[in-house]
This record gives C-alpha cells, sequence and structure tokens, in this order.
C-alpha cells in the first residue's frame, strides 16, 4: 500500500461536484440527490481555497437544531447559503481533511482512519485542484483486486472473531416503528452511519442509512421528522435511491468470505446476526481497512503487504 499512490486510484472519467459556498443551500442539496454523490468538496471564492466538505451529517445536524423551531424557520433554511450553515455548524475552525495525489494509499487509509472522515478529497498540490474523492469503498476495492493476485497470507481464512474484527458492543438498532428524529440522534451522538432495523422478534430486516436522510431533501419532507422510519424507508424506493440494502453475515465467517461479500455487494457496512438473525455485530469498511492495512504485521501479513 505504501508503493501506491492515490492517484493510481483515480479513474480516467469520473464525476466530482464541488460547491462554492456561496451556493444556496437547497440547491447544493438538490445536486448532491441529481449526481447521485453523497458529499462535495466546498470552494470559498473569497479565500480561493477548499474549506471544507457538504456532506449528509451537515444536513442531519441542521436539521436537528430546527426541529424544534416553528416551519416557517424550517423553511428559511433552504433559502441560506452554504457560508450561513458552516457558521451555524461551528465548521470554519476545523480544517478540511484532504490528500495529495502523490501521497501513498497507506497515508490515506490512515488519513480516514484516524481523523474518522468518510470522503478524502485529493488534492493536486500543484494547480490547487480537487481531482477525486476517495472512499474506503473505492480502496478496498482496489485493495481486493491485488490481494487475489497473490499468496493469500493465513489470516484470511481466519474468522471475524477471531481477529476481533468489527464492532460488538453498545450496539443501535432500531424498529420500523421508531421516530425519524431519534434515529437522526443516534447517528449523530453516537457517530455511527447506519441503524439496523429489527422487528418484534429483534431480527434485521431492514437498514437506514445517513444517505437516506438526503430523500428529504428532495421530497422537501424535512418538516416531518416525526415520522416513523417505515415512512421514510418507503420515500428512498426506486432505482436512484442509492438503497445498498442490508447484508448479513455470521461471527463464523472467516475474512476471505467477508471481504468477497462486501465488495461484491457494494456496501458500505455487513450486519453480523446469530443464528436466530438477531444483531450481534456490524463490520464496516473501516474496520477491515484498519485491519488489513494499519494493524500491526503478524504471521506473514507484513511480507504479504509489502509487496504491494
Amino acid at each position: 500500500m505504501k508503493a501506491h499512490k492515490c492517484y493510481d486510484l483515480i479513474p480516467l472519467s469520473s464525476k466530482l461536484v464541488v460547491f462554492d459556498t456561496s451556493l444556496n443551500v437547497k440547491k447544493a442539496f438538490f445536486a448532491l440527490v441529481y449526481n447521485g454523490v453523497r458529499a462535495a468538496p466546498l470552494w470559498d471564492s473569497r479565500k480561493q481555497t477548499f474549506v471544507g466538505m457538504l456532506t449528509i451529517t451537515d444536513f442531519i445536524k441542521i436539521l436537528k437544531m430546527y426541529y424544534k423551531s416553528s416551519n416557517s424557520r424550517m423553511e428559511e433554511l433552504e433559502e441560506h447559503k452554504i457560508s450561513t450553515w458552516r457558521e451555524v455548524l461551528q465548521e470554519y475552525d476545523r480544517p478540511l481533511v484532504n490528500i495529495s495525489a502523490d501521497a501513498s494509499l497507506y497515508e490515506a487509509v490512515e488519513a480516514l482512519v484516524v481523523n474518522r472522515v468518510h470522503r478524502l478529497p485529493v488534492i493536486d498540490r500543484a494547480t490547487g485542484n480537487a481531482l477525486y474523492i476517495l472512499t474506503h469503498k473505492r480502496i478496498l476495492r482496489f485493495l481486493f483486486l491485488f490481494i487475489y493476485n497473490l499468496p493469500q497470507p493465513s489470516y484470511m481464512e481466519k474468522t471475524i472473531e477471531e481477529l476481533k474484527i468489527g464492532t460488538f458492543e453498545n450496539l443501535q438498532t432500531a424498529t420500523s416503528e421508531t421516530p425519524l428524529i431519534d434515529v437522526l440522534n443516534v447517528f449523530v451522538d453516537h457517530r455511527i452511519s447506519a441503524l439496523p432495523i429489527v422487528n418484534d422478534r429483534g431480527e434485521v430486516i431492514d437498514i437506514y442509512a445517513k444517505f437516506d436522510v438526503i430523500n428529504l431533501a428532495a421530497e422537501k419532507t424535512y418538516n416531518n421528522l416525526g415520522m416513523s422510519v417505515k415512512e421514510a424507508m418507503k420515500k428512498r424506493r426506486g432505482e436512484e435511491s442509492g438503497f445498498e440494502g442490508v447484508v448479513t453475515c455470521v461471527k463464523q465467517d472467516c475474512l476471505r468470505v467477508i471481504l468477497n461479500r462486501i465488495v461484491e455487494a457494494e456496501v458500505h457496512r455487513l450486519v453480523v446476526v446469530n443464528e436466530h438473525k438477531h444483531v450481534v455485530g456490524v463490520i464496516s469498511l473501516s474496520d477491515i481497512l484498519s485491519f488489513l492495512v494499519l494493524r500491526e504485521p503478524e504471521e506473514n501479513y507484513d511480507e504479504i503487504m509489502s509487496t504491494m
């Protein structure tokens, strides 16, 4: 991973959406929906530099702040400029986490994990232009292709339980009747990006992710956060909803199976279930990348990774 550069992951053709901080918030979020992207770098024309990212998390934080306000304030919300939102969210003091196109993929994974961000703008240091947005998903897919061209390290056949990959404590779930505002509170308070949805028997039946919230902007239904998760999930159905579906695994699955499943299903996480389909854990892309790239070498791990 130290031998490959961020530039190696930039496709010949890709879509990158950039917003000026003077842009109207309503237009910005409609542009995210229209282009099917989850975040966009923010350009400050006055400072002539990138100052941050506009993400779904920003949208959720603002909705939470305005939820108890009157409907008129909620409607004023969409007329604000992005710069106004950043002032409200106090984002001005938070530096933009970014990386050079010449930096290694190891450095990229480190930046994503250490800063607990999901998107990393790749900046051309010579021109100052944003070239691409690196994500856990894109890096893991790149890594996945290389692993299968190399001798398989023995830990690939170990179970996730043995390797201690994933989160298995303090798990958060919701039911289809949980009010949406409660789900948004969990997203922000626990810094998680999705909630497994369970039925009355505790069986996982669906998943509601942060990205699903963008559909509220598309349909302008964000002033009704008291709706149930079931109602909210209806708004995301359709080919362009970006819904990934819920993909599960068990503790006894080996890392090779887990890696195959999460890459081929093109999801951001796997829900770990027991024999009763109850949620017992969650494995994220970040968990897997942290193990494969940042974990201390053991067995022949160091030898394998040094060839990449």
